[in-house]
Parts: C-alpha cells; structure tokens; sequence
C-alpha cells in the first residue's frame, strides 16, 4: 500500500491524519502518543526499516538506561502484547534499542507506518509560502518518494517532522565550510563518519594504519577509546585526535559525579589514554584543507596560535564534528528557526550551548517547537535541538507528548511540562570558554564490548545523549 492510498483510508476513518516524519525513537514515541488521544497518524520513514539511522551505530552501547529510553505512551500502548520493559541498569547498544523496542512498537501501527517513503518537501494545500492570507485553514501537502522512484503528495493535518540529523555531520573545515579538498578525500574513500565499528565490521580499515579523529563530543571519544583498543591488538595502529579549542575538560566531564556514570566514564576513560600517550592528541587545530597523498595517504593541514601545522600519513579521517539539520524539506513553510542554531525561534535561548550545561536545559514544549506562521507544523527530537549538540531521548519524549496533547485539544496536559536531566557534575560555566562549539551528535557511549554506553539519542546519530557544553555529543543521532 503506497503512503497515499494508505492517508486516503485513514482521512477516510477519521479525518485527516498527523504526519510524522521518521521511525526514529521520537518519532514512534509521537505516533504512540497521538494514538493515545485516537488522533489518526501515519508515519513516514525514509529508510527501509524503522529506525535506520540507529542501525548504523547498532554496535554502540548507549550510556542511558531503559527507563530514561522507553516513552510512558509507547509502553502502555505495547503493555496488551505482554511487552515489558527490559530490565536492569545497562543500557542498550543501538542495536538492543531498535530490536526489543521499536521493532515491537512499529508492528502495532501497521499500514498507518510506510517504510522507504522519504519525505521531500512539505507545503500548505494550494499555497506556496509567499501567501500568508489563510494559510492556517489550509491542510499541509507532503511530498513524498518511494524507493522506486515514484512520488506521491499526502494531505495532512498537521505535520511532525522527527527525522533526527543523521547523515548531515559538519564539515570538517573550522568556519562552517568544507575544509579545501574535503569533497576530493572523502570522493577517494579517507573519510569515515563518526561512529565506525573499529572493533568488528570496519576493523581491517584501521588496523595497523595511522587514524586521524576529529571533534570533541561523545562520538569521537567512543571512536578514540575504541581505536585505543585496536591498538593494544594490532601493532603499528596510531591514533591521533585533533580539536579546535584549547582544552579538552568539556568532553572529559565530571566524572564520578556524572548522574550517568556510563557517561562519566567515558570521559574518564579518555583523559587517561591521553595522559599516557596512548592516544596523541592536537589542540588549537582548524583544519583548512586535505591534500591526497600518491601513497595511499592524506594530509591535513591546520591553523594553529603557531602557525599552519600538518599532519601526514593518514590513511583514516574520522570527522565527528557534529550534526546540522537538514531543512531543504521545509523550504516551503514559514519556519521559525534562530538564526544561529537552526532550532525553533523560542527554543534555542534555552539550548544554546554557550550558556546551558549541567542538564540544566529547562523543561519545554509545544509552544517552544510552534512556528508561529505555520501553526501544526513541529520539528522534534534530535533535529529541534539544530546545531546543539545537547539532545536526549527523554527530551524528545517529553516533546512529542506536549505536541500530541496540543493537537488533541489537551492544553492543560500540554502545558504541564515536566523535564528532569541527569547533571554531568561539571559545568562550562568553571570552565574556560573557547570558540568551539561541542562537536558531536553528543550522544554515544563506547561499542557494546567496551566501557561505558551512549545516551539513546534521537538519533539521530544519531539519538541523544543529553550533554550540554561542557560535555558534548544523537542522533541522530544519536545516542539519547
């Protein structure tokens, strides 16, 4: 059944249904919710299974538990089928995550979840953005395109687009361009996202070759600890890691006072690889370009408070720089994004990185995701957060059950936001601040045969870790 014959029998049983884009975490938790308020949802997923970021970090361990993982209306929703939630105080790998939860919460959506049915653009019935008169009494027009090629448009009510940031990582160049040569290095095979399985599918790629990583969040500490344990095992394995600030406390955290100790050892972890040298590590690095080497190498090249720096003889780059969000498909609709993050107008004082740590992100809701103009229209997750690196999965849960309550004509129920955060015990406030924005999805933990895990994030990515500025990294997602 096409995503359009399969809209035209839910209008038909009930009106106009609640697009979600993407079979994510969130987006699954916000179907659940709406079904729980009978609302008719259908929802949209781009790859061929649900959850398609999240399996490719399938082999990282998360660091936040189930109860922080699993939504309140996705659990009481999958309660009759005899589900229960996993026990215990270890988190779930991505894999873990997908299969004993949202695999098990997707079957009960039925046709009302379409699979490789990716969402191209989004757009009010009949108007183009530049109308302003009446756009609010139009219902939304998604396109949408099928694996085959072929395209269908999907009249919605309203439109929740949970897509997470996986895929669209931050260029490796410092001021928010592609480093000189990036494209041509990444075209010949010498860059690898964020979260490669060092230790198992990918290991041959780096095992006894010279890997450069870059990035300060959650990823490249998870990539560098696991590169780290290749090099114990395979002789004349080099890791070097390279950050454009000046200091690296921010990603080692607060330790033993992390409310996630997962999380805090992650850090921990890493600081001890670097001060014995396992790990070499370069600071005050913004690369500018990659040059292709005739030996099978690349070279990359940096400003530093020294002078232009190189580094040669790198066979791997691992570019976990971060995450932006991918908001060609909304080009159409009058967004309310800040300037600066790419985050909903009302939200992004609130998660700016430069000022929000410990947790401390206040609780929010509907009306900090609304776009003023185009009212129904809510991007959640991973994706609300822009280019923070500071989202958790039980942010997005709290999200979408604000939204979906807003949409039933719950107010009451949509207004009682309640978000309580895990504090990382170190704040950016003690610390010195540079120019570098935390890089990383911020959301992961180590591979499930390492230490520590990785906060589900919305992954997005990957899903999300909630980590703040002192210390970065979900998706995604990813880890949340």
């Amino acid at each position: 059944m096409t995503p359009t014959t399969t809209a035209t029998a839910i209008a038909t049983d009930g009106g106009l249904p609640v697009v979600v884009i993407g079979a994510g975490p969130v987006g699954l938790a916000a179907a659940a919710n709406l079904r729980g308020y009978h609302l008719p949802v259908l929802v949209l997923e781009a790859g061929d299974r649900v959850g398609a970021a999240m399996r490719e970090w399938g082999h990282i361990r998360t660091f936040t538990p189930w109860q922080y993982v699993v939504d309140a209306a996705a659990e009481k929703l999958l309660a009759p089928t005899g589900w229960t939630r996993p026990a215990g105080e270890v988190p779930p790998t991505g894999a873990e995550l997908v299969e004993s939860y949202l695999e098990p919460l997707a079957a009960l959506f039925g046709p009302r979840l379409v699979t490789g049915a990716r969402v191209v653009a989004v757009t009010r019935q009949g108007l183009d953005k530049s109308r302003s008169v009446g756009r609010d009494q139009r219902p939304f027009t998604v396109r949408v395109q099928g694996h085959d090629g072929d395209v269908f448009d999907v009249v919605a009510r309203a439109v929740i687009d949970a897509s997470g940031t996986w895929g669209q990582r931050n260029p490796l160049g410092g001021s928010g361009l592609p480093a000189i040569g990036e494209a041509v290095a990444e075209e010949a095979g010498f860059l690898v996202g964020p979260l490669p399985d060092v230790l198992g599918r990918d290991r041959a790629r780096f095992a006894g070759k010279r890997t450069l990583v870059v990035g300060m969040g959650h990823s490249a500490a998870n990539t560098l600890l696991n590169l780290a344990q290749l090099a114990r095992e395979a002789p004349g394995t080099e890791v070097v890691w390279a950050i454009r600030g000046t200091d690296a406390r921010r990603l080692y955290g607060g330790g033993a006072d992390d409310q996630l100790p997962d999380r805090g050892r992650l850090g921990t972890d890493l600081r001890s690889l670097v001060t014995s040298g396992a790990v070499g590590q370069l600071t005050g690095f913004s690369v500018t370009r990659l040059e292709v080497a005739g030996d099978g190498t690349v070279s990359v090249v940096a400003d530093t408070a020294d002078g232009e720096r190189r580094v040669d003889g790198v066979h791997n780059v691992a570019a976990a720089t971060g995450f932006r969000p991918d908001l060609a498909m909304l080009s159409e609709v009058r967004l309310g994004v800040d300037a600066g993050l790419d985050a909903p107008r009302e939200l992004a004082p609130l998660i700016d990185p430069a000022f929000h740590s410990c947790g401390t992100v206040p609780p929010h809701g509907w009306r900090e995701l609304a776009h003023e103009d185009e009212p129904g229209l809510f991007i959640v997750g991973m994706k609300s957060y822009g280019r923070a690196p500071t989202f958790l999965i039980t942010t997005g849960n709290e999200q979408v059950r604000s939204v979906a309550a807003h949409l039933a004509g719950d107010e009451q129920a949509a207004d009682e936001v309640q978000l309580v955060l895990p504090e990382t015990g170190v704040c950016s406030v003690s610390i010195p601040l540079t120019d570098e924005v935390p890089e990383g999805p911020g959301c992961c933990g180590t591979t499930a045969a390492g230490v520590g895990g990785g906060r589900a994030a919305d992954s997005d990515p990957r899903l999300l870790s909630v980590v703040d500025v002192s210390t970065p990294e979900p998706s995604g997602a990813c880890c949340g």
